[in-house]
């Protein structure tokens, strides 16, 4: 018998209604649906967590090495540079060494009274950052002394590096600050 293709036939009246009632698949297509969302959501805490990870880690080694600082530790041990103290820094950085050197910046400055303490933001309007600005003078005994350190973070969620990203090639900035009076070392 031949099948007609006029849509009011039997025949393909039939197929609509097994096609509605056909719950096969419907797991499949539910998943579909809410996947997309679900994997961002699982991809973005993960990505959060690991800035929150790098924070903590450098916060850590920036509080460590301020201590040397305070102490007069560096100024004392004959190699008070910038290098010695990024080395310093990223040697404490342990999971994080293999970039630190390229992505770490350092700001060390000397105020006469804590009130005085305002030093520039390196991370411009336009999404640049400008290190030009950044210096480093650990001071001498019973010298006010804020140690900044600023690690840019690559990353790779799109909505999130939105809401994190404050230069202009997805990058997050990681700040970690430490403020204090050295001790009168001698």
């Amino acid at each position: 018998m031949r099948r007609s293709a006029d849509p009011g036939s039997k025949p393909a009246r039939g197929w609509a209604s097994r096609f509605r009632r056909d719950e096969k698949g419907a797991t499949a297509v539910e998943f579909a649906i809410v996947a997309a969302p679900f994997f961002f959501m699982l991809f973005a805490l993960i990505e959060l967590a690991l800035v929150f990870w790098v924070s903590t880690i450098l916060e850590d080694a920036v509080r460590a090495s301020a201590r040397r600082i305070r102490t007069g530790q560096v100024q004392t041990s004959g190699d008070a540079s910038l290098a010695a103290f990024r080395n310093d820094v990223c040697n404490r950085m342990v999971f994080l060494q293999t970039h630190c050197q390229s992505n770490l910046s350092l700001d060390v400055r000397t105020y006469p009274q804590w009130s005085t303490a305002n030093p520039p933001d390196p991370v411009q309007a336009n999404g640049d950052f400008n290190p030009g600005n950044l210096t480093f003078v650990p001071g001498g005994p019973e010298d006010i002394v804020m140690v900044r350190a600023y690690y840019r973070w690559k990353l790779f969620t799109p909505f999130l590096s939105q809401a994190l990203s404050k230069l202009k090639n997805n990058e997050a900035v990681v700040t970690a600050t430490s403020a204090f009076r050295n001790e009168p070392y001698q």
